[in-house]
């Protein structure tokens, strides 16, 4: 069960996955955490092709849901780990937006860290690698990335100085 919400987290009901993605776009909780390396490179995930959603395309190191009964924290701690393996990182919160598709609605909690440690990506994922950001600046716009991540990479990059 996923927690909806709205426009500013706080909780207003429950509904399931598939009441999430039918269409009918109520809100719910995702996280985002962007990987830097020290050397300014952003790991990015690529998305397999069985995904119901945006499959084959490189996206956000992590991406996950909220879970009803869990905090913002707690579903990125658990997503990190999940995903990459990694649990010593230090997040640092970037901004929260609505995105919208036609499948769903999200209210979306955006992180980034740096992190130069091993990354193992799960078997969720068709593997992942640091991107030199001239490389993703050089692929915007290309069908490469989804939707998401292009949306918010802007912000994200606009904010790799500010340690």
């Amino acid at each position: 069960m996923f927690p909806l919400v709205d426009e500013e987290g706080n909780i207003i009901g429950a509904a399931t996955r598939g009441e999430c993605h039918n269409g009918s776009k109520p809100l719910h909780p995702v996280v985002h955490l962007h990987v830097f390396n020290s050397r300014g490179e952003l790991y990015l995930q690529k998305r397999p092709e069985w995904k119901d959603i945006q499959p084959g395309k490189w996206d956000t190191a992590v991406g996950g849901h909220v879970d009803l009964g869990e905090s913002v924290e707690q579903a990125l701690r658990r997503e990190v780990r999940e995903e990459l393996g990694i649990t010593d990182f230090t997040p640092q919160q970037v901004t929260h937006y609505v995105f919208e598709s036609a499948r769903e609605r999200e209210l979306v909690f955006t992180y980034k860290t740096v992190y130069d440690g091993p990354v193992t990506p799960s078997d969720e994922l068709d593997g992942g690698r640091f991107w030199p950001i001239e490389e993703i600046c050089a692929n915007l716009g290309k069908g490469v990335f989804t939707p998401n991540f292009e949306g918010e990479v802007e912000k994200v990059l606009s904010m790799k100085n500010e340690e």
